[in-house]
């Protein structure tokens, strides 16, 4: 059962406004559903969004902010909880740690870092929690081109027996109708 989610997104809004109105509802819906949020602790951008609507639904968000970040991202201050880290290294593993499974919204390359890294995670079999991409007006759909391209160039084969998927939905309903089929 999942009881945490751990979002990667953007400590910037992007350009399209449809990323925050979609990162809200997802919020939301997550709370909702008395699913807490694990995430980067700050409050700027997407990262703020996320958490501002999941505590406004009622819903728990954790925070785990490494020291480098601090200053830059400004640290939400109405969190659940918080944790203190230093470096990126201990925010991944203590986000992997602390959630059941990984959703990426729309972000930058620290969001792109974050996602693949956990999905190589579950693909080497370190841990077999659901990996998401929640793809806000196509977003995603480069990267999952390059994925396409990587496999049929003979690096990769995402469809093996074993091999963990990555998931992809681009309605919140869709992708907790997901995570509620999840043992």
């Amino acid at each position: 059962m999942i009881k945490r989610v751990a979002i990667y997104c953007g400590s910037k809004p992007g350009k399209n406004p449809a990323f925050a109105t979609a990162a809200a509802a997802l919020a939301r819906q997550l709370a909702n559903a008395g699913i807490a949020i694990v995430y980067g602790g700050s409050h700027s951008g997407l990262m703020g969004v996320v958490a501002d609507a999941a505590l406004a639904a009622g819903g728990e968000v954790i925070g785990v902010m490494p020291g480098n970040l601090q200053q830059r991202e400004k640290t939400h201050q109405h969190l659940s909880d918080i944790f203190h880290v230093e470096t990126m290294h201990e925010r991944k593993a203590k986000m992997a740690e602390l959630a059941d499974a990984f959703i990426a919204l729309p972000g930058g390359i620290g969001t792109l870092d974050e996602l693949v890294e956990v999905w190589c995670w579950a693909n080497i079999g370190d841990h077999q929690k659901p990996c998401i991409c929640f793809d806000v007006d196509n977003f995603w759909q480069p990267f999952f081109d390059l994925l396409g391209h990587i496999e049929q160039q003979g690096f990769a084969h995402f469809g093996r027996p074993g091999s963990q998927p990555l998931q992809r939905f681009d309605q919140p309903a869709q992708l907790l109708a997901f995570l509620h089929q999840q043992p």
